[in-house]
C-alpha cells in the first residue's frame, strides 16, 4: 500500500502535467503512448501490461478522433489520465447506487412535466463561493463520500459562511452498510443517504484533522472519531432531504433554495467526456445503469451542472455539463449493485444517464459543536 505522502507526490504530478495534456482540438493519430505517459505525469507501465496499456490509449485515441470527426455533436471527447485504464479500473471509479426508498418510488412513479416554479433561468452555486475544489477519488470506490462531503460543505458554507473542506475519509472508514445499499461499504460502494444519517450521529471531521488515504482502492482505512482524537467533528447535519423521484422541477427548486445536491448517474459513458453538453447516454443498456454519485451545482436553459471526483483534470475542470430532458428509461441490471438486499429487478430512471432518478441534500448543516 502506498504511504499518503506517496499519494500526495503522485497527485502533485498529475496536476502539474495539466499544462501539458492536449486539448481535443490538438490531437491527431500521430499522439503516441510515451508522449501521452509524458504530458500527463505518469510513470510507464510494468514490461507485463504495457502493450495492454498501450492498445486501450491507442483505442481510445481512435475512438476520440472518429467522435470529434462529427461536427453535429454536441459535446467533445478528449484523452485524459484513465485513457490506458482497464474496465476494471473504470468501474472502481462508480461505488454507489440508489438505496432501497428511491429504487421503490423510482420504479413506481413517473417522471413530473411540470416547469419550475419561481427560479431562474439560469443558477450556479460555484459564482457563490460556496463550493470548494474537486477532489480525486482515486481507485476507490468512494464517489458516494465524495458527494456526500461536497454537499455538506456547500450548505455549511450556505448555512455559516463558514467554507471548509471535510473527510471523505472519515465517511469510507466510519459508515456502516449492513444492507448492502449501492455496494459493500468504503471502497466497494455505498450511499450519500447512509452518510448523512451518520453524520447526523457522529459528525464530520475536515479534511485535515482526517485526510484521505483510500486512493489506492485497497484499504477502508482506521475509524478513529474518538472524542479526544484530532478527527474530532468540525460539522454535522440534522438528517437530509430526499427530493421527488424523476421529477426536474423538484430537484432544481430545491437547488436554487437550499444549495448543491447529490444526484445518481450512470457514469459508464463519462470517461472521456472533455468539454460541451453531453448526450452520450441512450435509454438503455450503460446509459441507464445507474452506477456513480455526483453533485449538481447549477442548470442553465441546455444543461444541469454537475460536479464530479474524478480530478479537475477530468471534463471541464472536474464538471460535466449534461444536456436538460425528461425521457425515461429501465435500468434493467440493478444485480450490478443498484439495490438495498431484496431490492427489485428494474428500475425506471429519467434525465440525460438517469440524473432525476435519485436525488438528496443534507438539513439543517451547521459547525459542530
Amino acid at each position: 500500500m502506498r504511504t499518503y505522502l506517496a499519494l500526495i507526490a503522485a497527485a502533485v504530478a498529475l496536476l502539474g502535467a495539466d499544462a501539458a495534456r492536449p486539448k481535443w482540438s490538438e490531437l491527431s493519430e500521430n499522439y503516441s503512448y510515451e508522449q501521452y505517459l509524458a504530458d500527463f505525469g505518469k510513470a510507464a507501465p510494468a514490461r507485463s501490461e504495457y502493450d495492454a496499456r498501450k492498445a486501450r490509449f491507442e483505442a481510445q485515441l481512435a475512438a476520440t478522433l472518429r467522435h470529434n470527426a462529427d461536427k453535429t455533436a454536441s459535446w467533445k471527447r478528449g484523452i485524459n489520465h484513465m485513457s490506458d485504464w482497464s474496465d476494471s479500473e473504470h468501474a472502481a471509479l462508480r461505488g454507489r447506487l440508489p438505496s432501497t426508498w428511491a429504487i421503490r418510488a423510482a420504479h413506481l412513479n413517473l417522471p413530473s412535466t411540470r416547469a419550475p416554479v419561481g427560479i431562474p433561468p439560469a443558477f450556479d452555486w460555484r459564482t457563490k463561493g460556496v463550493v470548494t475544489p474537486v477532489k480525486d477519488q482515486g481507485h476507490c470506490g468512494s464517489c458516494w463520500a465524495f458527494a456526500a462531503t461536497a454537499t455538506i460543505e456547500s450548505h455549511l458554507a450556505v448555512n455559516t459562511g463558514v467554507l471548509a473542506e471535510l473527510s471523505p475519509q472519515q465517511l469510507v472508514s466510519c459508515v456502516p452498510n449492513p444492507h448492502h445499499c449501492g455496494g459493500d461499504g468504503g471502497c466497494a460502494g455505498s450511499t450519500a443517504e447512509l452518510a448523512y444519517d451518520y453524520v447526523k450521529k457522529a459528525g464530520i471531521a475536515s479534511a485535515y484533522s482526517f485526510p484521505y488515504t483510500s486512493w489506492p482502492g485497497d484499504s477502508n482505512g482506521d475509524c478513529d472519531v474518538k472524542p479526544a482524537s484530532r478527527s474530532k467533528a468540525f460539522a454535522n447535519v440534522s438528517g437530509y432531504q430526499a427530493l421527488a423521484v424523476n421529477d426536474e422541477a423538484s430537484l432544481l427548486e430545491a437547488l436554487v433554495a437550499h444549495g448543491p445536491i447529490s444526484v445518481s448517474v450512470a457514469a459508464s459513458p463519462w470517461s472521456f467526456y472533455e468539454s460541451g453538453v453531453f448526450d452520450g447516454c441512450a435509454l438503455q443498456g450503460s446509459g441507464t445503469d445507474v452506477n456513480h454519485a455526483v453533485v449538481l451545482v447549477g442548470y442553465d436553459e441546455e444543461s444541469l451542472i454537475i460536479r464530479n471526483s474524478w480530478t479537475p483534470l477530468w471534463g471541464e475542470d472536474g464538471y460535466i455539463r449534461l444536456k436538460r430532458t425528461t425521457s425515461c428509461g429501465i435500468d434493467t441490471t440493478p444485480e450490478h449493485g443498484s439495490r438495498c438486499d431484496g431490492g427489485p429487478t428494474t428500475v425506471k430512471v429519467c434525465g440525460m444517464c438517469g440524473v432525476l432518478s435519485e436525488s438528496s441534500y443534507p438539513t439543517n448543516t451547521g459547525l459542530a459543536r
